[in-house]
C-alpha cells in the first residue's frame, strides 16, 4: 500500500515539474521573442510639430515703434532722463529659473535632465536618458498622453528660462519610449534624441564646431559688456538696456539668420524683439539680477497689435517691465532717439505698460499656464 502511495506521489511531483518547466519554457520563449532580445522602441512624441511650430510662428513678431523725423524735429524736443535712486547691491538672489519653479515634479525631471546634459547637447546628437522614471506613469491608462504634456511643459520652459541654448531647435527633439516585457511585466525606458534628424540644432547650425564657436563668441561678448558693471543694480540694468538700444538694429526683413536669438542680437547686432528680450535676460542673468521673459501682444504706435516679447526685472524688491525693442524704434529719416523715447519702457510699472502690452500666460497653444511676477503699479523713480 505504501509503495502504491509513494508511486502516486512521485507521479504527481513529476507531472508538476513537467508543467512548471513547460510554463517556464513558454515564458522564456515570450521573453526572447517580445522582450530583451527584440527591444521595442516607440517614437512617442516624434516631433510635437504642432506645439513647436506654434513656438516658431510666435517668432513672427511685431515691429518696434516707427518714428518719422529729422534732426531738426528731434533737436526741438527737450530730452528727459529717468530719475534714479541710490540702489546698491543689497544681496538679491538669482531667479533666472523662474518658470522652472512652476513645473510639476514630472516636468522637472525632464527639465533637469536637459540641464544636466547641457554640455553633451552641444554635439547636437547626444541622447538624454531619462531611465525608468516614468514606468509607473506609462503603465496606467492615458499615461503616454500625460507624459507628452509633461515633456511639452519641460522643453518650452527650459528654452524660455535659458536663452543661452539658442542653438537648440525644439521641433527637432524626439521623445522615445522603449518597452521591455519581462515575465508578463512591462518596463518603460524614456529618452530624448534627434530621432531620424542628423541633429537637433536650429537651422543656422550644422555641426558641433559651429555651435561651440557661436557660443564662444556670445560668451566673449557677454564678458566684454559685463566688464562695465558697477555693482549698483539700477545702473547695471540701465547699462545693459543702453548697450542693446545703442548697438542693435531692428531687423525689418525677417529674413536674416539668428534674428530671434541672442547670437543675432549680440554678434550680428541685428534681430527682432525676441533677440532684444532674450539678450536682456541673458546679460542680467550674468549679473544675477532676477529677470524673466514675457510673451504677449503689443499695440504699436500705428495701432497694430501683434505678438511681442519683453521683460520683467526685479529692483529694490519690486518688479518692473522693460521693453528694449520699443525703446529702440526704427527712425525714418535723419535723427536720433531722444531720452524720452529711449526710456519710455524702461522700468515701467503696471499702470504704464498695460496701456499697450498684454501678457499671454501660455507660450504655445494648449501649453501650460504660467504666472508672471506681479508688477509694481507705478514706474520706478
Amino acid at each position: 500500500m505504501k509503495s502504491i502511495f509513494a508511486r502516486f506521489i512521485m507521479t504527481i511531483i513529476v507531472i508538476l515539474i513537467v508543467v512548471i518547466l513547460s510554463i517556464f519554457g513558454i515564458l522564456i520563449y515570450q521573453e526572447i521573442t517580445n522582450g530583451n532580445a527584440i527591444e521595442k522602441v516607440e517614437d512617442f512624441v516624434s516631433k510635437y510639430e504642432t506645439l513647436f511650430n506654434d513656438m516658431e510662428d510666435a517668432n513672427k513678431i511685431t515691429t518696434p515703434e516707427i518714428i518719422e523725423s529729422t534732426n531738426d524735429d528731434i533737436l526741438n524736443q527737450i530730452p528727459s532722463t529717468p530719475t534714479k535712486q541710490n540702489s546698491m547691491n543689497i544681496g538679491y538672489t538669482i531667479n533666472n529659473k523662474y518658470f522652472y519653479e512652476q513645473l510639476d515634479n514630472n516636468s522637472k525631471i525632464i527639465y533637469q535632465a536637459l540641464e544636466q546634459n547641457r554640455e553633451q547637447m552641444k554635439t547636437g546628437t547626444a541622447q538624454i536618458d531619462l531611465g525608468t522614471s516614468f514606468s509607473d506613469l506609462l503603465s496606467t491608462e492615458g499615461g503616454d498622453k500625460l507624459l507628452g504634456e509633461y515633456y511639452q511643459s519641460a522643453v518650452e520652459t527650459y528654452l524660455y528660462d535659458n536663452p543661452d541654448v539658442f542653438y537648440i531647435s525644439a521641433n527637432k527633439l524626439y521623445l522615445n519610449i522603449e518597452t521591455t516585457t519581462s515575465f508578463a511585466r512591462k518596463t518603460y525606458k524614456v529618452f530624448i534624441n534627434s530621432g531620424s534628424q542628423p541633429n537637433y540644432f536650429s537651422d543656422e547650425y550644422t555641426s558641433e564646431e559651429e555651435v561651440r564657436q557661436a557660443i564662444k563668441q556670445v560668451e566673449q561678448k557677454k564678458d566684454e559688456i559685463l566688464s562695465h558693471k558697477t555693482g549698483n543694480i539700477y545702473d547695471d540694468i540701465k547699462m545693459i538696456h543702453d548697450y542693446l538700444v545703442n548697438n542693435i538694429e531692428y531687423d525689418t526683413t525677417v529674413s536674416e539668420d539668428n534674428i530671434y536669438n541672442i547670437y543675432g542680437a549680440l554678434i550680428n547686432n541685428r534681430c527682432v524683439c525676441e533677440g532684444y528680450a532674450e539678450s536682456f535676460k541673458y546679460l542680467l542673468d550674468g549679473l544675477q539680477i532676477p529677470c524673466v521673459l514675457v510673451m504677449g501682444q503689443g499695440t504699436n504706435s500705428q495701432g497694430v497689435t501683434e505678438t511681442h516679447e519683453w521683460n520683467y526685472v526685479q529692483l529694490d524688491g519690486n518688479w518692473y517691465a522693460v521693453d528694449v525693442t520699443w525703446d529702440d524704434p526704427v527712425i525714418i529719416g535723419n535723427g536720433y532717439i531722444t531720452n524720452s523715447t529711449k526710456y519710455k519702457y524702461f522700468l515701467s510699472g503696471e499702470k504704464q505698460i498695460s496701456q499697450d502690452h498684454v501678457p499671454i500666460t501660455h507660450f504655445t497653444e494648449n501649453g501650460r499656464e504660467y504666472i508672471y511676477p506681479t508688477l509694481n503699479y507705478r514706474d520706478y523713480r
